[in-house]
């Protein structure tokens, strides 16, 4: 029991720490990224090729002047962008980041937390996230941060709807809610997305929305809400909204390599002859590749696509998104019913 603790301790650890240096160095990439697409450099002076970039933008962070409105709930002003950090970060306990372990003759899961409701967990989780911003962006007391922070729950509420929908096709092929027993039914190239394309189609355009990215970035649309939600923020505080954005980013990636491409599930990879220790280690490096992919498509379409309008979003969320998630439900039932 001790070492079943131990264990667990350190590897909720060391998944806290792979997220924080994610979403250090996701800004740097995205910042590459959007020099790429611009023809120019990007930040190449802290460090070589830039690559201390992210510790200088977390020390400017921590220096930068703390302020607070007077008119704000000060209590609530503080809880909007811990709750939003804090959730970003609870929602990677139920991933499964590869093969278990073999420690003295027993397994040991490598995952925090090995439930067999996993994926409602990791949604249930995610829909507390609109509770960050819109207490944020009402505690400051500013019309235009409560303008970001309406918008932002209208647009996660929208697209939560459509994409639970998506997710329930996933289900009903699977009959299982555990992560771990869709990544186990997808093992070599049985991967979901060959059965369920629009499923996943749609969970990839609601993934947009529900972090808050181009774009759906209307929430804190500068050209129409100063800087919407966290406009009243600085320092750490504002911090904790950008950094639950990329570690945001970072979990939307791993959900649908997970419940789209296989997860840690690599084709012939069982046939290498590889020990259990080295097998969960390999899985975990296809997963992270698998999601550095997913984190190329975030960025690419934020520096593709120009920003939708308000209605336009709406419009596709209500009018597109659901009806076509309510009819993939409907067929996948239907193609079950005729194979059994």
């Amino acid at each position: 029991m001790t070492i079943y603790i131990i264990y667990k301790t350190i590897l909720a650890s060391v998944i806290l720490i792979i997220s924080l240096l994610v979403a250090m160095y996701s800004t740097l990439i995205e910042r590459k990224m959007a020099g790429f697409f611009q023809d120019r450099l990007g930040p190449d002076r802290a460090g070589p090729w830039g690559l201390f970039q992210p510790l200088a933008d977390g020390i400017k962070l921590f220096f930068k002047e703390e302020f607070m409105p007077n008119t704000a709930d000060k209590f609530l002003y503080i809880l909007g962008p811990s709750l939003t950090m804090l959730v970003a970060l609870l929602t990677s306990a139920a991933i499964p980041w590869g093969p278990s372990f073999l420690i003295n003759g027993k397994e040991y899961p490598f995952q925090v937390a090995d439930i067999n409701i996993g994926i409602l967990y990791v949604f249930a989780i995610v829909s507390i996230g609109v509770y960050g911003i819109m207490i944020g962006g009402w505690a400051s007391n500013n019309k235009y941060s409560l303008l970001g922070a309406i918008r932002a729950s209208s647009q996660m509420i929208s697209y939560e709807l459509a994409m639970s929908l998506a997710i329930i096709s996933i289900v009903m092929m699977t009959g299982s809610l555990s992560l771990n027993d869709i990544v186990a039914q997808q093992k070599g190239f049985h991967w979901n997305i060959w059965y369920q394309p629009l499923a996943f189609l749609i969970f990839l355009i609601c993934a947009f929305a529900e972090t808050n990215r181009s774009p759906f970035d209307l929430p804190e649309c500068e050209t129409e809400l100063v800087g919407g939600y966290h406009t009243e923020y600085s320092s750490m505080k504002l911090g904790f909204y950008l950094f639950a954005e990329y570690i945001n980013m970072f979990i939307s990636g791993a959900v649908m390599a997970t419940l789209f491409f296989g997860g840690y599930n690599f084709p012939f990879i069982d046939q290498l002859g590889l020990s259990p220790n080295i097998l969960a280690i390999a899985g975990f490096f296809i997963l992270m590749t698998k999601i550095t992919f997913f984190g190329f498509v975030f960025m690419w379409v934020r520096w593709t696509l120009p920003r939708f309008r308000y209605d336009q979003l709406m419009r596709l969320g209500w009018k597109t998104l659901i009806p076509l998630a309510i009819l993939n439900m409907v067929v996948t039932g239907v193609v079950i019913l005729l194979n059994k």
